[in-house]
């Protein structure tokens, strides 16, 4: 079994109120407890968070359209059981395209700050967790109530069986 905790478009910089960034930090380490990994589909914005999340548990990062961090890449790849997960910021305009050009199972991506789990009709899996500090809401469907922005991560679990379990987490900030 594997777990990990995804997130997106922190945009935490030195200019952030440190409490801001102190008050994320300390419900991720809560939310992300057990998590095996965390995975950051871009706009961390400075390396220092990045060293922050990685205290809590091994990260990987994909670069953001806002990002300073050296050497991070704008899509990476990893294995997970027997599904091939892709990372990237900005979701490319052809999903099922880049879907097949990759060979994904899943892909995740940021940028929207709208969190979204959503399976496809080519029989892949779409996750966006949101955003933790800047979201956005989903968009109104008919006979239903405004949606409200919340800030949000995700996570996605594994098991022996390559069965999957996702959820978004709505936080308190």
């Amino acid at each position: 079994m594997v777990k990990f905790g995804i997130l997106s478009d922190t945009h935490i910089t030195s200019e952030v109120d440190p409490k801001k960034a102190n008050d994320l930090l300390e419900q991720l380490k809560d939310v992300f407890r057990d998590v095996d990994e965390i995975i950051h589909a871009g706009d961390v914005c400075e390396e220092f968070f990045l060293d922050k999340l990685k205290n809590i548990a091994p990260t990987k990062a994909v670069k953001g359209k806002l990002d300073k961090i050296k050497d991070s890449k704008e899509f990476i790849t990893f294995n997970a059981g027997i599904y091939n997960v892709g990372v990237i910021h900005k979701p490319p305009e052809n999903l099922e395209a880049f879907f097949k050009e990759n060979d994904l199972h899943i892909l995740i991506y940021g940028h929207t700050h709208i969190p979204l789990i959503k399976g496809t009709q080519y029989n892949t899996l779409i996750l966006n967790p949101g955003s933790t500090t800047y979201p956005k809401p989903p968009p109104k469907k008919p006979m239903f109530k405004e949606p409200v922005a919340r800030p949000s991560v995700m996570t996605l679990e594994i098991d022996e069986n390559d069965l999957l379990k996702t959820f978004i987490i709505n936080l308190k900030i």
